[in-house]
């Protein structure tokens, strides 16, 4: 072989091992997957926060007995494979999967399950409860809940006070993880059945990695780290430098390219104080609502959030389509004003919050009282502070009120029933349904739907309780907020959840060629539910690539 022959053999042996040695690498470092958040969690407590970065994290570090579907707050099996519920309500019956460990090895029983609840439920030197997420979504701590026993190894029974059907929807909210409490240098360490255990955490930073034949199936992303990324500064400069992947900001990110967002749990409403007059008057309220335009609430909300054309979000199960609250003529609203008496001269005011993120709501009700006055209703703004607002809506002082909600674990009766029976009327610090509206009927239909645990009732009862109030309105949707992530391109196959508590484990880092560099690619694990089309708004002020989220509806009468 020639001297120039010898050269180039030894040139692109020299450049193929290069190369290997450079897919090797890169194969390497970039199987973590990096998330940022705002506000990393000194210790990881699952029930310590109902929202947030916490119950992020916590899903998938702590199996819960039942967990969300992809794209709804319904429910799937996880801990539990089977459930069975008492004629009166009042016993669930879980049965455990086999052959699950938690991180340390000891075997997942009954009796670990009934000592993780019993955190909140005894308050002793040995159970500290936290009673964040507990309390608000059982009525207190230990609020519905009498007891919870295990009478074997694989059965985890709870015994409730009354009954309460949106038990098992609450249960897949991350705060119900089950945890182990191991002794660890004078501290108890808790530790789960999660698709990942923790490895290293430190001030701003949280790694996870997989664990080998978790019952969910084969991980894809092996190690997630979680980052301390506060603000759109920070977020941009670390996905400029290839150091995140994944952003997820607590407001709409200052950067459009790449940005994802789809509708959350949590609903912007304009509230009638219904014990006044005429505000008492069906039609006067209904007349307010035909005034008011989705687009050009949708405007005013920018990216925030967008309109909302029925009583609950897309993502919430139960939610009743096709009749809008928002929007009418201008005779339409003529007549009905007429109907209702409105006085001569009478100008209500409108309660507002000083809140100006991630939601500008001063802003919004600058539009309301345009679109309002445009229809020959004048109304005038009484912007307040959020704590001074609050009190006014308890103690009934106002006349209209732009206020907020949230549906709390995902279940409509957390939102429907606060909001609008008679049970949360009462003037004071424990008022909820700050319209102060009564309806005997619909106090029925609700309270019935809060204890009937067959799926395909409830949901029944759910639509018409929305009727009654699609023809009532003693509050009438405007919004849903958004959430948000920020998404290098690479990124493929990540979906948001409407409760915020987005997965990460069904998502794989491979490699594909990006100009002269090898740059990781996320594809989702296995089939598609479908394609995930950015679509253009229809109204101004939507963003123009956002994930529409799929309600799934429970048949309720099987039994995984």
């Amino acid at each position: 072989m020639s001297f120039t022959k010898s050269l180039v053999v030894r040139v692109v042996l020299v450049a193929v091992v290069l190369s290997v040695g450079v897919f090797d690498t890169l194969a390497q470092v970039r199987r973590e997957l990096r998330v940022g958040l705002p506000g990393l969690p000194a210790v990881l407590d699952p029930a310590a926060a109902a929202e947030g970065a916490v119950p992020v994290i916590a899903r998938h570090v702590f199996d819960t007995l039942v967990a969300y579907r992809e794209m709804s707050t319904d429910v799937e099996p996880a801990l539990a494979t089977r459930w069975t519920v008492s004629r009166d309500g009042l016993v669930w019956t879980f049965t455990l999967r086999e052959n699950v460990r938690f991180h340390d090895g000891a075997p997942l029983t009954a009796h670990e399950v009934v000592s993780s609840f019993d955190r909140h439920l005894k308050a002793d030197e040995a159970h500290t409860p936290t009673g964040v997420v507990w309390a608000p979504l059982l009525r207190g701590t230990p609020g519905v809940v009498k007891e919870i026993r295990a009478p074997d190894a694989r059965t985890v029974r709870v015994t409730l006070t009354q009954p309460y059907a949106a038990l098992l929807t609450v249960l897949a909210h991350p705060g119900f993880g089950v945890v182990r409490r191991v002794p660890v240098e004078g501290h108890a360490r808790l530790v789960g059945t999660g698709p990942y255990r923790v490895v290293d955490a430190s001030p701003g930073r949280l790694a996870i990695e997989g664990v080998p034949g978790h019952w969910s199936g084969t991980l894809r992303a092996q190690r997630i780290v979680f980052l301390d990324v506060p603000n759109d500064g920070h977020a941009e400069a670390e996905m400029d430098a290839r150091a995140l992947d994944v952003w997820l900001p607590s407001a709409p990110p200052r950067r459009t390219e790449g940005a994802l967002s789809a509708p959350g749990l949590r609903v912007g409403y304009l509230a009638f104080q219904t014990e006044k007059e005429p505000l008492s008057r069906r039609p006067v309220r209904q007349a307010i609502a035909g005034a008011l335009d989705p687009a050009g609430i949708g405007a005013a909300l920018d990216r925030s959030a967008v309109p909302l054309p029925s009583f609950l979000p897309p993502g919430v199960w139960a939610r009743r389509e096709g009749s809008p609250v928002l929007g009418g003529t201008r005779e339409a609203v003529k007549k009905l004003l007429a109907d209702g008496a409105w006085p001569r001269g009478f100008k209500p005011t409108m309660l507002v919050p000083s809140v100006t993120t991630p939601t500008d709501i001063p802003r919004l009700a600058e539009a309301l009282e345009a679109m309002l006055g445009a229809a020959d209703i004048p109304v005038q703004r009484r912007v307040e502070s959020p704590e001074a607002t609050k009190a006014a809506l308890q103690a009934g002082d106002y006349d209209l009120a732009v206020a907020e909600a949230l549906v709390a674990g995902g279940d409509p009766h957390l939102f429907l029933f606060p909001l609008s029976t008679s049970e949360s009327a009462a003037k004071g610090p424990r008022a909820l349904n700050y319209s102060y509206y009564r309806n005997a009927r619909l106090d029925d239909v609700l309270i019935r739907a809060s204890q009937l645990a067959f799926r395909p009732e409830r949901e029944r009862l759910y639509h018409r309780a929305q009727a009654m109030l699609g023809a009532e309105l003693p509050w009438i949707p405007l919004y849903v907020q958004l959430h948000w992530a920020l998404v290098r391109p690479e990124v493929r196959g990540f979906r948001l959840h409407p409760s915020g508590f987005h997965r990460f484990h069904g998502v794989s880092l491979e490699t594909t060629q990006l100009g002269a560099s090898t740059w990781p690619v996320l594809s989702a694990r296995g089939p598609r539910p479908g394609p995930l089309d950015p679509r253009r708004s229809s109204a101004p002020g939507e963003p123009r690539d956002r994930l529409e989220p799929v309600a799934v509806l429970d048949d309720g009468g099987r039994r995984p």
